[in-house]
């Protein structure tokens, strides 16, 4: 077996898709491209190519996390850099927790994550105008109490890129508390 790109991720239910591509289509003008609603999922952390052997370890590893289930909110709309704009985001509240649980399952295997933020990534810019006009529209956005949903697992994929972007594949699944 080659070796996989892979990451751990929680997906978002249906609904909550239905509420991002409502955010994603009040976005103001830019040229780029919108995450794909299939593709929508937090990045709890990103392993990169991984051998057979490290991938068997990952699994064995995941399947001991000891998180209980809980709710996460949808909470603000944000950019990472004002100067260069290139990812537009939407914060998820209260995933740390399962975030520091996988981080210290893979210890000795992987570096633990610097700074976490969770995260989705709704749009990724290629090119813009007025700048400042496109961060004030971003700060008008208004996100609803009501975005709030169920994270009772998380998931190990494996990332394949193509030109028409990437497949994301669920290699296993793991049940929350």
């Amino acid at each position: 077996m080659n070796n996989v790109r892979a990451f751990i991720s929680v997906d978002i239910p249906e609904n909550m898709q239905m509420e991002i591509v409502k955010i994603q289509e009040n976005l103001p003008d830019f040229r780029g491209k919108l995450t794909e609603t299939e593709n929508l999922h937090l990045t709890l952390k990103f392993l990169g190519d991984i051998d057979e052997k490290t991938l068997s370890e990952v699994k064995k590893r995941l399947k001991e996390i000891d998180v209980h289930a809980f709710e996460t909110k949808i909470s603000e709309i944000g950019v990472f850099s004002p100067e260069y704009l290139r990812i537009v985001w939407l914060k998820l509240d209260g995933c740390d927790k399962l975030q520091n649980a996988i981080d210290d399952s893979l210890s000795g295997i992987f570096e633990k994550e610097a700074r976490f933020m969770s995260h989705l990534t709704i749009v990724r810019i290629k090119k813009i105008k007025g700048k400042e006009r496109f961060l004030n529209q971003i700060k008008k956005i208004k996100i609803p109490d009501s975005l709030k949903f169920r994270i009772d697992s998380f998931r190990l994929k494996k990332s394949t890129l193509t030109p028409k972007g990437p497949v994301y594949d669920t290699i296993e699944e793991y049940f929350l508390i």
